[in-house]
């Protein structure tokens, strides 16, 4: 990780020399005409910059604003008409033509370009010779669907320029340009200046965030121990949010970090300096607060899934309680039943309408059934009570 741009500033440049631009881009001030060496007007025609992806350019001079391009091909030709110290282009959702006309302009390495296009990137800071490349991971927190929302910017910091890519509404810098021209005094310090406006607005963007996914978590808490059964779906897709959040913070700490070991180093302005610091604070605060949240939710799922096993477990018991009060009136029925079976049958046999019956001629054959009877039902209740089934 390396520290903040800081080059041999410049009060005054030469007339018709750019110090961030390639030798072979000025080699000439007419731009070189034909397919193989398009000039900034036409590589802006066939990007088509200026009309949907150029949210805003601004060119400046002691910090204060000196010109509104309203395209790219007017920034570039101010640029060269020495009208400026620095150029600030804001673009959303750029066309591949669109940023390599920008690179072929501000010499931008052609892998920081290929992050740019393709976005999805993590956090991170990266050089490339006088050019500094930072990708951060915007947060804002919905209030309707309770959600939190990331979004992408991608950061271009040269000498004399800052080119910001955004890949989604957040953040809105619109906010940090204003706030910035209302400072000319920081805003003269130049593009590292814009970089450390650009991460403080990122890191501030933070605060209402953790604020929401507290409150989320004040309410999950509620309802687990209300016992609604939705509550670890919410717990499982905030968590899910955690994580994205976590890696979008936990970069940043070190990234800044890095940047202050390198004041030193590269003369970084002592405003600047306290500036980075105050913002390295606000990420270490934030990144505490989004390591808490994740073991605050992984603690609640614990806790909601003992009451959920609690929960079933009681159920159980309570089925299992029921079957048993079940199965012994059951047992009861059956008994009862088998002991009145005996006497119904001995009965049938000898109701039936036969004459030639052994028993029915006999004295002794209706006592007989009768105590055949009496035997039969007592010998069964005696077997069903010592089974506890009476």
């Amino acid at each position: 990780m390396r520290g903040p741009i800081v080059p041999e500033r410049r009060t005054r440049r030469p007339a018709g020399k750019h110090t961030w631009r390639r030798p072979s881009a000025l080699s000439s001030k007419k731009p070189p005409a034909g397919p193989a060496g398009q000039g900034p007007e036409a590589r802006e025609q066939g990007a088509g910059a200026g009309t949907a992806s150029v949210v805003e350019a601004a060119l400046y001079r002691d910090g204060r604003r000196v010109s509104s391009p309203g395209s790219l091909s007017e920034t570039y030709r101010l640029l060269h008409e020495e009208t400026a110290d620095m150029a600030w282009i804001g673009l959303y959702r750029p066309t591949e033509a669109e940023l390599l006309s920008l690179a072929e302009e501000f010499d931008l390495h052609k892998l920081a370009v290929e992050d740019a296009l393709e976005a999805h990137q993590r956090p991170k800071l990266e050089r490339y010779g006088a050019t500094l490349f930072v990708v951060l991971r915007a947060a804002r927190y919905l209030d309707a669907p309770e959600e939190v929302d990331f979004g992408e910017l991608h950061v271009f910091v040269g000498p004399d320029f800052v080119i910001t890519v955004r890949h989604a509404a957040a953040p809105d810098l619109s906010v940090v340009r204003r706030r910035m021209e209302e400072s000319p005094e920081l805003l003269r310090l130049g593009p590292e200046a814009v970089l450390y406006a650009i991460l403080d607005a990122v890191v501030d963007g933070y605060a209402p965030v953790v604020e929401g996914v507290q409150n989320d978590i004040d309410e999950i808490e509620t309802e687990v121990f209300r016992g609604d059964p939705e509550v670890s779906r919410r717990i499982y897709e905030l968590s899910r949010e955690m994580v994205e959040f976590q890696r979008a913070t936990r970069p940043l700490v070190g990234m800044l970090h890095g940047l202050m070991a390198g004041f030193p180093k590269y003369g970084t302005d002592e405003e600047l300096q306290r500036y980075l610091r105050d913002v390295a604070d606000h990420v270490t605060h934030t990144s505490e607060r989004v390591d808490g949240f994740r073991q605050a939710l992984s603690e609640i799922l614990t806790v909601n899934t003992t009451l959920v096993t609690q929960e079933q477990n009681a159920e159980m018991r309570a089925l299992a309680e029921a079957g048993f009060e079940q199965n012994e009136e059951i047992k009861k029925i059956s008994s009862w039943a088998a002991i009145l079976f005996a006497p119904t049958l001995v009965g049938t046999i000898y109701g039936m309408n036969f004459d030639r019956m052994p028993e029915l001629h006999w004295v002794l054959g209706y006592p007989f059934a009768i105590v055949l009877m009496a035997v039969v039902c007592t010998s069964l209740y005696v077997v069903f009570k010592r089974r506890d089934w009476l």
